[in-house]
């Protein structure tokens, strides 16, 4: 069986490269998915990537991870800090997740400091720009491959 990745980006990350450089840099979304799809396939798997601006889309696109995919690397953008969907969906269909987001989370405005989906998630790699994406797919392969503590 190939070893895949789905790699989900929820709100707004389409307009990474335009929205807030100075917190989001100046890649765009495309070039940030081509960097993660290269680490993957450099760990021996193949990496989808999805992007959407709804939620219901995000939930639909986690319901048919199940059985397609070996584990998700999800940056859930505004969804983080109340979408209990999201998280339904993750808890639902029990895959490993690690939860990136580009920027410190946690050193931002108060709202953004809580993830409502990390809870259901094998880890969080915030903070490091679009190197969070290359470490979220480094700690989920880890995980995959056994090596949990990572």
């Amino acid at each position: 069986m190939h070893k895949k990745i789905l790699l989900i980006n929820g709100p707004n990350m389409n307009m990474l490269g335009i929205r807030q450089p100075e917190i989001y840099g100046r890649d765009s979304l495309a070039a940030i998915e081509e960097l993660t799809r290269r680490r993957a396939a450099e760990l021996g798997y193949e990496c989808e990537c999805f992007q959407s601006n709804y939620e219901g889309a995000v939930v639909e696109a986690i319901h048919r991870a199940y059985g397609a995919a070996d584990g998700i690397v999800m940056n859930p953008a505004a969804f983080t800090h109340y979408s209990y969907a999201v998280a339904d969906a993750v808890s639902a269909v029990g895959l490993p997740v690690v939860e990136v987001h580009m920027s410190d989370i946690h050193s931002r405005e108060d709202f953004r400091s809580k993830s409502v989906i990390l809870p259901y998630c094998i880890g969080q790699v915030a903070g490091h720009g679009k190197d969070s994406y290359r470490l979220g797919v480094e700690m989920l392969a880890a995980y995959l491959e056994g090596k949990e503590n990572v």
